[in-house]
């Protein structure tokens, strides 16, 4: 198994070439997936369902990422896995049936070994949550993985495996990608086929996709899961870095008219001077108008109204009303406050967000890329946005800290945080790339040129697998 342990440090497609050439089974890397998850799962909390005995039984079709070892997000249904979306309410639930998004990550031989942790209902900001607990970040295990992928972005920091399904409906791939140092790419809206068995206005924010090691992992898991009718141009998978010149805006100023800490404004600085030194044209720019108190009254205010749906249907369902203690306090706040204001109230959300986009799109026409930090401060403390504070305090804190990433959300933009800086103390600062609405070719094409200009492969938290075990 020693010779296994350097598995940790290959990223999904370069594991799926040893199975492809013979060097390798696809159970060998299963078991030595077992063994790091064994190793460090105690330590970091990031997987809160395994299930090995049904991954071994797995016979992976041999697609792209034959036998490569995977995680679903527990926010999302896979079948024969626990689904409880991280709440007590949904504790002892498995999910009877898959997606078209499942299904698509069986056909690309992903092996499905179990659940990442996620904040309840996706909804916060930090992965700590009154069902699982706290899950640890492996650069400092004081520090939060973020959320709502927080789960999926410790196992990926920590080479458990080598790359893990996430979704975003406001910055939850792209937040845990930075203060996890990864790459992670939200798609523009509607780009992968669905991953939910329902509608809401807060899951239609909402883009699947993954946190990675490797630019190629992430590049190549999207050709694997592009829906073939989403009226955008055609992504594919794209294997280079971008050939020609971009023109790129930039701006450090957040939606709630705030400036960076003075270490992520070194980060954004030098990820400034990195892209004129690859020949792109980079000018600062005014950033567009936008309401940032009422556009994240909206945000939340869609994010209560989902949380009430889910408590009506259960209630009707199980024939009678879900109670107060089945609910973390910050979740049954926002669905209380939906209730005061009336579902009336979801029209003018619609509004604001329809605003927003529109400004947003109008004030970056003329730019092929934007460039911001992905947060406006360094990685925060457990227990900063813990579930149990005020729901007041809670938007406050969430609203000075996630200030650039929702509105690409609310606009349908793709948009990706990538690992370009690491403070004095050695925690990850992402630097923050949106394009128009189609443009995850663009991206991911400029994402394979830092890449190759600011490598970070070598870089692993010290409560990694590498690092530990000297894999």
């Amino acid at each position: 198994m020693a010779r296994l342990g350097s598995l940790a440090r290959l990223d999904g497609v370069a594991q799926a070439e040893l199975v492809a050439r013979g060097e390798l089974s696809a159970a060998e890397l299963l078991e030595a997936c077992a063994e790091r998850i064994e190793a460090l799962n105690p330590l970091l909390n990031a997987i809160p369902a395994v299930d090995l005995e049904r991954a071994r039984a797995v016979r992976p079709p041999a697609g792209p990422f034959s036998g490569v070892p995977f995680l679903v997000k527990d926010v999302t249904p896979y079948p024969g896995l626990r689904w409880s979306v991280g709440s007590r309410l949904f504790a002892t639930h498995v999910a009877p049936q898959g997606t078209p998004y499942s299904t698509r990550l069986d056909e690309a031989g992903l092996v499905t070994v179990g659940k990442s942790a996620t904040s309840e209902l996706g909804l916060l900001g930090s992965t700590e949550t009154l069902l699982d607990g706290v899950t640890h970040n492996p650069w400092d295990l004081s520090v939060s993985a973020s959320g709502s992928s927080g789960g999926a972005a410790a196992a990926v920091a920590a080479g458990l495996v080598p790359l893990a399904h996430a979704s975003d409906g406001g910055g939850s791939v792209r937040v845990p990608a930075s203060v996890c140092g990864l790459f992670g790419l939200k798609p523009s809206r509607g780009r992968c086929v669905p991953a939910s068995l329902g509608t809401s206005d807060f899951g239609a924010l909402t883009s699947e996709h993954c946190v990675s090691r490797s630019v190629r992992d992430s590049a190549l898991l999207l050709s694997l899961t592009e829906a073939q009718d989403a009226g955008l141009p055609p992504v594919g998978y794209v294997r280079e870095p971008i050939a020609r010149r971009l023109r790129i805006g930039t701006w450090t100023r957040t939606t709630m008219g705030e400036e960076p800490e003075p270490a992520v404004r070194r980060a954004y600085d030098e990820a400034v001077a990195l892209c004129v030194s690859l020949g792109h044209d980079v000018e600062p720019v005014v950033p567009p108008a936008l309401d940032g108190p009422a556009l994240g009254d909206a945000f939340f205010l869609v994010a209560g109204a989902m949380v009430a749906g889910v408590v009506g249907m259960i209630g009707q369902l199980r024939g009678r009303p879900v109670e107060r203690h089945e609910l973390e306090p910050f979740s049954w706040a926002l669905a209380e406050e939906f209730q005061r204001r009336g579902p009336d109230a979801i029209a003018g959300a619609r509004a604001q967000f329809a605003t927003s986009a529109e400004r947003y799109l109008a004030a970056v026409a003329r730019y092929d890329v934007v460039l911001t930090p992905t947060l406006a401060t360094v990685p925060w403390r457990l227990g900063h946005l813990s579930p149990v504070l005020p729901r007041e305090e809670l938007l406050r804190r969430t609203a000075h800290a996630v200030g650039y990433t929702p509105i690409h959300n609310i606009a349908g933009c793709p948009a990706m945080s990538v690992p370009l800086h690491w403070t004095d103390e050695g925690l990850p600062i992402g630097i923050h790339f949106a394009a128009a609405p189609g443009g995850d070719a663009l991206l991911l094409g400029l994402a394979y040129q830092l890449e190759a200009a600011r490598p970070w492969h070598h870089r692993w938290a010290p409560y990694s697998y590498p690092r530990l075990f000297d894999a």
